[in-house]
């Protein structure tokens, strides 16, 4: 059975978007693809705020993630870890065999873009990665003032994953100096999971030059000399491509700043259901996340059971918390293409289901 999901991904996908993935398929190695890949550039351009190419990588972003090591990292990387995903890009970059760094910090936290310049000093790294925001924690780390910090280390190739921030509010890839931004299908751009995307500085192709060990699928000079041509290196998913031009015209209806601004206001509904309940979000409210609420569970709510019902009741899901902070913290998403009106049926069932389960607060 289907729910509607209020998770962090994946989510609620549009009818216009299903429908234009039942669009019959072609040869990818044909004009019609050539037309395809051709058509959604100029837009993916604009939501990544870049004049570099925007690659399509059949595959979650994790394949990018990984692939980006391979092709960036000749000396040393430094990953920055707050939270389950940036913790587990560190564990990747070692299984790669790079010599890996890492600044640590408890889950939540925010990174410190002091912390960030003091390790880049040694002169030990020629890649970072961090992730702008950690969806395990709900934390929006602050990209502008890490990035400041970043270019002062012009040796320092950046890799940032926006994975749950992509189109959620701006992230101007080149004004940052961002070398690889990269996200995946699956969350704030609605679409079913399955293809990543990723836009690749001249500093990032200059740098995978020089390494012999890219391997293929995920070769940064196999997307660039693909890319030329209007193809992808290997087979793509075509009828995610077809979702992703409906969706980028959906997006570009609606206009950039209004998506940004409704994201944001969403989010201010959800956090003030936090408050009204006596809640907290996990990192400090001016690093909370503006695609999704991790919110700490203090009233040892028996989330399991407040799942249930909702889904048996209502049809919808929220998330019991990942990794090791779940049940201690739940997640609700505000990301994609949610409205006052569905964000506040859900806040509205939330409260239905706790008055029945015997919560007051």
């Amino acid at each position: 059975m289907s729910y509607k999901l209020f998770i962090p991904g994946p989510v609620e996908v549009s009818p216009s978007v299903y429908k234009a993935m039942t669009t019959p398929v072609f040869g990818h190695r044909s004009p019609d693809f050539v037309e395809l890949y051709q058509s959604v550039q100029p837009r993916l351009q604009q939501l990544f705020f870049t004049g570099d190419p925007v690659y399509i990588s059949t595959s979650s972003a994790w394949g990018v993630m990984e692939g980006a090591l391979r092709n960036l990292t000749e000396k040393k990387v430094l990953n920055i870890c707050s939270g389950a995903f940036s913790d587990k890009w560190h564990d990747v970059a070692k299984r790669c065999g790079k010599d890996a760094g890492a600044i640590k910090y408890d889950w939540g936290t925010p990174i410190d873009p002091e912390d960030v310049r003091r390790e880049l000093s040694t002169g030990a790294y020629d890649t970072v990665t961090f992730i702008h925001n950690e969806t395990s924690t709900g934390t929006m780390n602050p990209l502008a003032e890490i990035m400041a910090v970043v270019r002062e280390f012009p040796e320092v190739i950046s890799i940032v994953d926006s994975v749950s921030s992509f189109s959620v509010l701006k992230i101007p890839k080149d004004e940052l100096g961002i070398d690889v931004l990269l996200t995946g299908s699956q969350k704030a751009l609605a679409l079913p999971p399955g293809m990543a995307l990723f836009s690749a500085s001249p500093r990032a192709h200059e740098r995978a030059e020089k390494l012999a060990d890219r391997g293929y699928y995920f070769d940064f000079l196999e997307f660039r000399k693909n890319h030329e041509k209007g193809m992808t290196p290997s087979t793509p998913v075509i009828p995610l491509i077809f979702g992703l031009r409906a969706k980028l015209e959906e997006i570009f209806e609606e206009g950039l700043d209004a998506r940004f601004e409704r994201h944001a206001r969403l989010n201010a509904k959800v956090h003030a259901w936090i408050d009204r309940h006596g809640l907290e979000t996990l990192p400090p409210r001016a690093f909370a996340s503006k695609s999704l609420s991790c919110v700490k569970n203090l009233h040892e709510w028996d989330l399991p059971a407040i799942i249930a019902h909702l889904k048996e009741h209502y049809n919808c899901a929220i998330d019991a918390g990942y990794g090791k902070i779940k049940g201690k913290t739940f997640r609700i998403s505000n990301m994609g293409d949610e409205t006052d009106e569905t964000m506040e049926t859900l806040l509205r069932q939330l409260d239905e289901t706790l008055a029945a389960l015997g919560y007051t607060s």
